[in-house]
């Protein structure tokens, strides 16, 4: 049996967006996944994947824990073999492909973001331009989530390699099912993410407060890890009463279920915001900003609302119109973005795409 190498930086984006390419991969071939442990590797394991562990600093940038990576990854791949490599975020995919490039195995990386290193003019926007010119110089297939990010690796000549744009990583619409919409005693908004300057949490606290000050009934909700510099000023919205945080959670189904309306205020440079298309695929409007992999979530005035980044008096006034609206006209809101995940967004369409293109290489 051909196997495939899978390489990622997390076991729990690994497993919840991955899984049913894995499934359907598990069908024909022997799958390995390269990733840090985590609880997640066991569900991995009962689904019928085989783990690796490796040691990956996600955000850190010693070049001697990178040259690190570098060597285990082709050890691993000297030791396993595969008939092909399937790589997810920046470190994987640059020293993943460079060693898959050495030991001349066809790989196919995904672009899920280009990150702040990147997409940031500078001397470490330079560097990893070139590790990337360097990781990908022998690759099959590179797959984008959005057109800005395709179009910055055509620019600059990255790779002559297949360009294929997919929406994202998708969303399962069967498991993120149209829940039925809450009733109104009070609108609650939602925030998951990483608590982080780039996703908007500023502007999200400012809002929360001016909009309790005109529409007490409003409640606005905090979902995710908080980087430590926002730890006390999270925790003092919270103690006033400005926010109801709810920490960090493996299931956000539950939350997304009991809000209104999603907010999603990011200017970081994403991939496509899954959190984005999960509420989307339940049946609740969102309110994003116009930011690649951020837009394309939404049909503006019909799904939820697309306001400028940083525009905190925009994203009042969208919060204002979004509360307005009838009990009724939220609902239709919240279907037509069910709609539009089931229309451009299912992960079926990943999927296909997915094996498609290993068919083809192999």
């Amino acid at each position: 049996m051909k196997k495939v190498l899978i390489l990622s930086n997390d076991h729990a984006y690994t497993y919840d967006l991955r899984k049913e390419i894995i499934e359907e991969l598990l069908k024909k071939y022997e799958v390995y996944v390269v990733v840090p442990y985590g609880e997640k590797v066991e569900l991995l394991k009962k689904i019928g994947c085989k783990h690796i562990n490796v040691k990956l600093e996600k955000r850190g940038t010693n070049p001697l824990q990178d040259a690190k990576l570098f060597f285990e990854y082709k050890r691993i791949m000297k030791k396993i073999k595969p008939n092909i490599v399937l790589s997810y975020t920046i470190k994987p995919n640059v020293y993943g492909g460079f060693a898959a490039s050495i030991l001349k195995i066809p790989y196919i990386a995904n672009i899920t973001g280009l990150g702040t290193a990147i997409e940031n003019d500078g001397i470490m926007q330079k560097f990893t331009i070139f590790l990337h010119k360097i990781g990908f110089r022998k690759i099959d297939c590179v797959f984008f989530q959005n057109k800005e990010n395709q179009i910055f690796f055509e620019e600059r000549k990255i790779s002559k390699a297949r360009y294929r744009l997919i929406p994202g990583s998708g969303v399962n619409t069967e498991e993120y099912k149209y829940l039925s919409y809450p009733n109104e005693e009070n609108i609650n908004f939602l925030f998951i993410s990483r608590i982080m300057k780039e996703k908007g949490i500023e502007e999200y606290l400012y809002v929360a407060e001016k909009t309790q000050q005109k529409y007490p009934h409003a409640k606005f909700h905090v979902l995710g890890n908080c980087n430590k510099e926002y730890e006390p000023i999270i925790k003092h919205a919270d103690e006033k009463g400005v926010i109801k945080y709810h920490g960090r959670t493996n299931d956000v189904i539950p939350f997304i279920e009991k809000c209104h309306c999603l907010i999603h205020p990011s200017f970081y440079p994403e991939g496509m915001s899954n959190v984005c298309l999960e509420a989307a695929s339940c049946g609740r409007p969102v309110i994003t900003t116009n930011r690649n992999g951020c837009r394309e979530t939404v049909d503006n005035n019909k799904s939820g609302y697309i306001v400028e980044i940083k525009d905190k008096e925009q994203l009042y006034k969208a919060i204002e119109d979004f509360i307005a609206l009838s009990h009724e006209e939220k609902i239709k809101m919240g279907k037509n973005g069910r709609e539009k995940m089931k229309q451009q967004f299912d992960r079926k369409y990943i999927v296909s795409a997915y094996m498609a293109e290993i068919e083809r290489i192999l």
